[in-house]
């Protein structure tokens, strides 16, 4: 990589249960991601939820993914809690939805080509037209429904390389985005390969972002857990997160 640090030595990373979180701003992210972006190399950045994060302790190829991403974001505020409590507190949540956000404004000011691929069939395409309005000139040059099995992978991923995107953005749910992140990367060769759960969903209008009041008060994941019964099983295992961080030491 041409002015980017190896994951192994990246500085001011706390690890939890296992999985290596970066304490960074959103602005650092940012700078961060760009400078994957300027060294023309294949990258994945992971947005670590707690959820996310005990899924790994029972699922060995997720687990090695999460260590060898280059960047790795804390996406929940028990990501969050679980830093401070272990001595290396985090200012604030970096999460997929917000990274995307951001992503799209800066296509806008200096090109970068994106690729959305996930959700229902139509969402990704919505995704795109209500991202161009809110930023326009954002280059998202193509998009694709992420309704395919885990054996059609390779013949989706030669459809992508074919935009030649910079940026990847996978919204098919935790494990299953990084999973086809890595098992794609040599063939899209995208610079930044991100994996943002629900974020096109909010993006397009399917799924609405809890309130800022609510934001506020760290109860996103109550709001949207409310608002899809389908997060139900994801919701279920924050308890187990919580107590498998009690139960771990300090370091």
């Amino acid at each position: 990589m041409l002015g980017v640090e190896p994951a192994s030595h990246l500085p001011d990373r706390v690890h939890i249960l296992g999985v290596p979180i970066d304490r960074l701003s959103m602005d650092q992210t940012l700078a961060r991601i760009e400078a994957f972006i300027a060294s023309g190399t294949p990258h994945i950045v992971v947005t670590a939820d707690a959820a996310g994060i005990a899924q790994a302790q029972h699922d060995p190829a997720l687990m090695e993914i999460y260590r060898a991403a280059e960047l790795v974001t804390p996406d929940s505020i028990g990501v969050v809690w679980a830093a401070r409590r272990a001595g290396h507190p985090i200012e604030t949540r970096v999460s997929g939805v917000d990274i995307l956000d951001n992503l799209c404004r800066l296509s806008a000011e200096r090109g970068y080509r994106i690729f959305f691929l996930g959700a229902e069939p139509g969402v990704a395409d919505l995704a795109a037209e209500k991202m161009r309005l809110r930023h326009p000139g954002c280059n998202i040059v193509g998009t694709r429904h992420g309704y395919f099995p885990a054996e059609s992978d390779e013949v989706v991923a030669h459809e992508v390389a074919l935009f030649t995107p910079d940026i990847l953005i996978v919204a098919m749910g935790i494990p299953r985005q990084e999973k086809f992140i890595r098992a794609t990367e040599h063939i899209i060769q995208a610079k930044v390969g991100i994996g943002v759960g629900g974020s096109l969903d909010v993006f397009s209008g399917k799924a609405k972002r809890a309130p800022a009041i609510v934001q506020k008060a760290k109860m996103e994941w109550l709001w949207r857990t409310a608002s899809n019964p389908k997060k139900i099983a994801k919701a279920q295992m924050l308890p187990r997160f919580v107590m498998l961080v009690l139960r771990s030491r300090r370091k």
